[in-house]
């Protein structure tokens, strides 16, 4: 499994009354989990937990075997720098670089991505625009600007590529289509579909889209569970 969690349990507060609590959820190598709730549900949090930007209050969260609890911050840095592409809400794209160097970005921080995407083009640049070009951005000039002068949708796809960069096993997308029309929805979700179908990378993507929901091997309700570990503790 590439994410294992067991007996989980996060409160936003030391002593708030209910949190989320996740009694046990695996995700296998080439899976596609749609994660869905509503505001407030713990969605966010639950992509933050996997990722290792925030750690449990209590049971525990594996990725790719390693325990983040009980990894230090720079040992869950490194954990996600080799193994975790992270489609953010906001792209958290870095503005003073052009979109080619935002795609190409994580290999920066990761040996192990950086001999991948390597190994699938003749450089980082060539597998940059393989990427780009997939999501209809293959214009040379438009790879050199610098992400700032790009509408938001195109934003949103250099975000996408640059996740994608160096076949990481886990890809986390937090609303991923907020930003597409219908036409480049599609065609994003397919990219996204075949790049992890070839690298074998587990897909767990947090939406309110219901419309995609089918699209994925199953849901994990974040309603539902709440509900459950709710009347769970009021018994």
């Amino acid at each position: 499994m590439v994410i294992e969690i067991r007996e989980l349990t996060f409160r936003w507060q030391p002593h708030a009354p209910w949190g989320l609590t996740i009694k046990a959820l695996t995700v296998a190598p080439g899976e596609r989990l749609f994660i869905k709730g509503p505001s407030g549900s713990g969605k966010s949090t639950l992509l933050s937990l996997i990722s290792g930007v925030t750690t449990a209050t209590a049971g525990s969260v594996r990725v790719m075997g390693q325990p983040l609890e009980q990894l230090g911050r720079v040992e869950r840095d490194h954990v996600r720098a080799h193994h975790i592409g992270y489609i953010f809400q906001m792209f958290n794209l870095i503005p003073y670089l052009s979109v080619l160097d935002n795609v190409t970005l994580p290999c920066r921080f990761s040996a192990r991505r950086r001999a991948k995407a390597r190994a699938r083009s003749r450089s980082l640049e060539a597998e940059a625009r393989r990427l780009l070009q997939q999501l209809d951005m293959n214009a040379p000039d438009l790879q050199r600007r610098a992400v700032t002068t790009l509408s938001v949708g195109q934003q949103q796809r250099v975000a996408a590529a640059r996740a994608l960069m160096g076949a990481p096993e886990v890809l986390i997308a937090d609303e991923p289509t907020s930003a597409l029309d219908a036409d480049r929805r599609e065609s994003f979700m397919r990219l996204l579909f075949d790049e992890c179908r070839d690298s074998g990378a587990a897909l767990v993507c947090v939406s309110h889209d219901a419309a995609l929901e089918s699209l994925f091997d199953r849901t994990l309700d974040l309603a539902a569970v709440n509900a459950a570990a709710k009347e769970k503790e009021l018994d």
